[in-house]
Formats: C-alpha cells, structure tokens, sequence
C-alpha cells in the first residue's frame, strides 16, 4: 500500500465528514425542492414547504463551500484534478445552485400565479440536477476516469456517463427524494404531513433498491481488482440495513426514519470514500497514473496549521448549525401561514389609517 502520513489521513477523513455533512443536510432540502410541486397543492402549501427549508438551505450549501476549500488547501494536486477533468458536470451543478438560490428568492415577489410556477420549476430543476450530477461524480471519481502521467483526466462528460455512473446518479437522486419526503413529515403537521409520510413510503423502496444495486455493483468492481476492502464492505451492508429499515418505518415512525435515512447515507459515503482510499483518483489509463493522497497533499506544515484552524473553528460551526436547526424545529401548519397573511394584512391596515389621521392634524396610531 502507498505510504501516507497520519495528517495526510486525517485531513483525508475530515474531508470525507464534510461530504457526509453536505449530503444529509443538503440531501433532504434538495428532496423537498423536488417534490415541491408534488406536495404542494396550492401557493400557501408550497410556501409551508419553501419555509421549511427556508431558514437552512443556505448554510446547508456552506458544507460544500467548505469541502472544496479543504480539499484545495489540503490536496491540491486533488483539487487541480477534479476540477479540471470534471468541470463540465460542475459547472452545470453550480449553474443549478444558482437558478435554485435565486428561485428562492424570486418566489413571492410578484404576486402571480405564472410567475410562481416558473420559479418553481426552477427549485425542481435546480434541486434534481445537482442530486443526480453528485452521484455521478462520485461514481467515477470511485470507478475512475482516464489520468495521464501529468494528473490530467483525458476524458470528457460522455466518458463520465457511464452505466456504473449514471447508476450512482439515480441512487443519490432517489435516495434524496425519500430523505426530504420524510423530512417533510417532521417539519408539517395535518394533512401536508400525513400525505409526506405515505409518499416517504413510497419512495423509500426504490430508493433502498438502488442504493443496494449500486453497491454491490461498486464492490464487484473491488473484487475484480483484487479483493474487497473490510470497511467497504461493512459500510455497505451498513447502508443496506439502514435503507430496508427507511422502509420499514418511513411512513410509521418518521424521526427514526429520518435518522436512519442520514445513517444510510454517511455509510453510502463511507463505502465509496473506503474504496478510493488511500488513493484520491483513480486512473483508468494505468494504474501508475492514479493520485495517491502522498501525491496530492500539501506539505506538512500547510497541514499542521489547518488542524490547529479546524480544531477551533469546527466545534463552533457545528454548535452554531445545531443551534439554528433547534431554533427552527417547530412544525409549521396550513394555518400558520394564514394567520400569518391576516396579521400582515391587519398591519397595513392599520398603518394606513394611522398615515391618514395623521394628514388630517389627527393624533397617529401604533402600527403594531
């Protein structure tokens, strides 16, 4: 095995955490954008589920802001790699945050019932590209793509739609799908909730399935190459019990399922990242072209002072995200939003009389 440094393994497993994080967090809000419109009947049920993933979409995505970075700072041999041979799959995922962040804010400017389709269009589209292109990505970056002696990908996009990959594609796409349907069923209440908990148990067969294809598929490829890897394989069948639990309990018990759905995927990421360990990516044109974490990482002292940085700064992150998502862990209502309406309706109501005694010499009233 090539030889790697325990800094070099360390900032390797941070990055994998930092891609767990982002696929359970990011996961369940790209599930709701793209059932979206499934779920929501009407304009107050579709604004109920932008707001529950109004308030940490956002920081959601910071997880992958991260990852990039660290894996810059950290491997940027790695980082040339990935982002140069895969830039046409990450453009179009970036483009699709983009029309997806600025849906969110476009939603309820006009009032319009054209104009809120569009933008929620928007928000399916822009959340189901990125969930089928990360797995996909993965896929490869697991499978391995065309490398030459310079740490340059030969290949182009055709080359990255493989069966393997397009396969990882649609796991991670349905997988998210089932993660945001039961994250619906614990943010809603009435019937918006009783609807999320059987389509969570619709989905969650499916994506179960998937999941255990893919899988088994990615440790075949292990034993072609010469013997399956001990934590891969615990990983995997990890993932597979969590997923056939997710079914058993997606339309019953939606907070065990939804635990059990973000173990899933941290075991999903875990198989893969076991896989590719200790390299960072995989040539398919020789196995001497392939990136070892050694090849890629910065120097030691590079190293050393970004995990005295995240050894500080991580734990205040991480209070902050958990703070944020007990600040918001009410579940919302039909009649929230109403009552909300009718508030807002009864200020401006009031401010307006208020103005116009006022212009009449009148005494002017508290707006609130």
């Amino acid at each position: 095995m090539e030889e790697f440094t325990t800094l070099q393994a360390i900032w390797f497993g941070l990055i994998t955490v930092l891609w767990i994080g982002y696929f359970v967090l990011e996961g369940f809000d790209f599930g709701v954008g793209m059932l979206l419109r499934r779920l929501g009947r009407d304009k107050t049920e579709r604004r109920m589920l932008l707001h529950t993933i109004g308030p940490v979409w956002d920081g959601n995505e910071v997880w992958l802001i991260v990852a990039g970075g660290a894996t810059f700072a950290a491997f940027p041999h790695w980082y040339a790699t990935l982002f140069s041979g895969f830039y046409v799959a990450l453009f179009l995922i970036l483009a699709a945050l983009i029309v997806r962040g600025v849906a969110f804010e476009f939603w309820g400017k006009v009032d319009s019932d054209r104009w809120r389709a569009t933008w929620e269009w928007a928000i399916v589209a822009g959340s189901a590209v990125p969930a089928l292109l990360w797995g996909v990505a993965w896929a490869n970056i697991v499978r391995g793509v065309p490398i030459d002696a310079n740490m340059e990908v030969t290949g182009n996009l055709l080359d990255l739609l493989n069966p393997y990959a397009l396969l990882g594609g649609v796991t991670t796409l349905l997988v998210f799908l089932a993660h945001g349907a039961i994250f619906v069923s614990l943010r809603t209440r009435g019937d918006m909730e009783r609807r999320a908990r059987r389509l969570a148990g619709r989905l969650a067969p499916g994506a179960a399935i998937a999941a255990a294809g893919f899988l088994l598929w990615t440790l075949g490829n292990q034993a072609d190459r010469g013997g399956i890897e001990a934590v891969s394989l615990i990983a995997a069948l990890l993932a597979a019990a969590g997923a056939i639990s997710v079914v058993a309990s997606a339309a019953k018990k939606p907070g065990l399922a939804f635990g059990l759905s973000a173990g899933t995927i941290a075991a999903f990421v875990v198989a893969l990242v076991a896989d590719l360990f200790p390299n960072v990516m995989v040539s398919t044109t020789s196995p001497e072209f392939s990136i070892t974490l050694n090849e890629a990482a910065s120097t030691p002292y590079t190293l050393k002072v970004m995990t005295i940085v995240a050894v500080v700064f991580v734990p205040i992150v991480l209070a902050y995200t958990a703070w944020t998502y007990w600040v918001f862990r009410a579940r919302l209502g039909r009649e929230d939003f109403e009552e909300v309406k009718a508030k807002v309706a009864a200020v401006a109501k009031r401010s307006f009389l208020a103005e116009r005694r006022g212009g009449e010499g009148g005494e002017t009233a508290p707006t609130a």
